[in-house]
């Protein structure tokens, strides 16, 4: 029990919940994890929630394959929520008072949806008397904005950017690559520390993703040179989006 590390492991509930979200976004929108994309914005509830998230921010990062995370104190301008009754829930406690009560969820405003995100429970009047409504109770969702994607779970939600600019689309295709070799690697029976010339065909699309990650490729995949060519014979045929390549490789 004295080995329990509280705040580490709500760090890490988030740290997972959040790659959770993004990553079913992805998979939404079908971009390959390999694919880098530029943001995700998250709002926070409060002091604590930030310095959370912050805390674990490099590994959501790593874990989802975005540029940046940016943490917004106030999204309201931003992220328009809804809020409706989970009448499951809600049901067998108010029974014929649910339309009531159903009237005055409606009702809500961005503020009293961000105060239950927060707190966990609201004060409301259904009919005139006060009533206490639990996060459980309601279910909140986000509107998507043009050009993202947005979830939520609990009281957490984060909005995840799906363009993708020629220079992501690039390091993607580079990533991708990436991949390849080191399969061709491990195929060719190469150790892990022997270095390689690497020739790659030009398509008219590598050649660009290549150009500009060309430094990134090598030393990931240990290459002491990198060669563009126009025509490779006996190569290893790549086809992926819209690449369509080969590769050779040649031990140092």
């Amino acid at each position: 029990q004295a080995l329990i590390d509280p705040a580490l492991e709500r760090k890490m509930q988030k740290a997972q919940t959040i790659s959770s979200m993004v990553l079913s976004l992805r998979k939404k929108e079908m971009i390959k994890v390999r694919q880098p994309l530029q943001k995700i914005m998250i709002p926070v509830l409060d002091e604590q929630d930030k310095l959370d998230i912050e805390a674990v921010s490099d590994l959501i990062i790593s874990e989802v394959n975005v540029k940046e995370i940016e943490l917004l104190q106030d999204a309201s301008g931003i992220l328009i929520k809804n809020i409706k009754p989970n009448f499951k829930e809600l049901g067998p406690k108010y029974g014929k008072e649910m339309r009531l009560v159903a009237e005055a969820i409606n009702n809500l405003n961005n503020e009293d949806i961000a105060v239950i995100e927060r707190d966990g429970k609201l004060n409301i009047e259904v009919n005139g008397k006060p009533e206490l409504l639990l996060l459980e109770e309601v279910d909140i969702s986000t509107q998507d904005i043009e050009g993202w994607l947005v979830a939520n779970q609990g009281n957490l939600t984060v909005a995840l950017d799906v363009s993708i600019s020629n220079e992501l689309r690039n390091e993607g295709i580079a990533r991708e690559l990436i991949n390849r070799i080191q399969n061709l690697r491990k195929e060719s029976g190469l150790e892990v520390t022997d270095k390689i010339i690497l020739y790659i065909k030009r398509d008219g699309v590598v050649d660009k993703a290549v150009e500009s990650n060309a430094d990134y490729i090598k030393n990931e995949t240990l290459t002491k040179e990198l060669i563009l060519k126009e025509e490779i014979d006996n190569g290893n045929n790549v086809v992926f989006d819209n690449v369509n390549t080969m590769l050779f490789i040649e031990k140092v």
